[in-house]
């Protein structure tokens, strides 16, 4: 199952997107969509999953959760918007990390991408795809595309979109 990853959209979806995500099977979005019509939009294109972000209103909030927590290829995926990172997670999660302790723990929030594993939970990768919108201080959009098989997280890439400033 091959997924695109994407966050921090906050109403604006890069066009690029389609052509980095033409190969995926499902899109993931980990929160601040931004508009129910920026989902919408996406779901034509490709199945799509998500949670919703600390900007998202009531319409976003009615088509996505908070935490979507689920397995997918043999691999347990823990998607929240607000999560903070290893080793030092947001106090809604840190206990319940450990509870369900998944294999992939997805945030947004921060703008800042990020792929690192867990120093004190053997076994959890954490991705944070960064901002693909063009609201916020980060300096460059990006995405990330990857892999899940037979339990396995593989391939995974850095897509870069392009300053955050202008469209390229």
């Amino acid at each position: 199952m091959r997924i695109g990853l994407i966050s921090d959209t906050h109403g604006f979806l890069d066009p690029k997107v389609y052509d980095y995500f033409a190969e995926v099977d499902q899109i993931w979005h980990a929160g601040d969509v931004g508009t129910a019509g920026l989902i919408e939009e996406l779901g034509a294109f490709k199945p799509i999953l998500g949670v919703y972000g600390n900007i998202d209103g009531h319409d976003v909030r009615q088509l996505f959760p908070e935490d979507q927590k689920f397995e997918c290829e043999g691999v347990r995926v823990w998607m929240t918007h607000i999560g903070g990172k290893p080793p030092r997670y947001n106090p809604r999660v840190r206990p319940l990390i450990n509870k369900w302790l998944p294999q992939l723990f997805i945030c947004g929030h921060s703008h800042i991408l990020a792929v690192m594993h867990d120093p004190k939970r053997p076994g959890v990768l954490y991705l944070n795809p960064g901002a693909a919108g063009r609201h916020g201080f980060h300096k460059e959009r990006t995405l990330l595309r990857f892999t899940l098989e037979a339990g396995k997280i593989k391939d995974l890439e850095v897509i870069k979109l392009g300053s955050r400033a202008k469209l390229e």
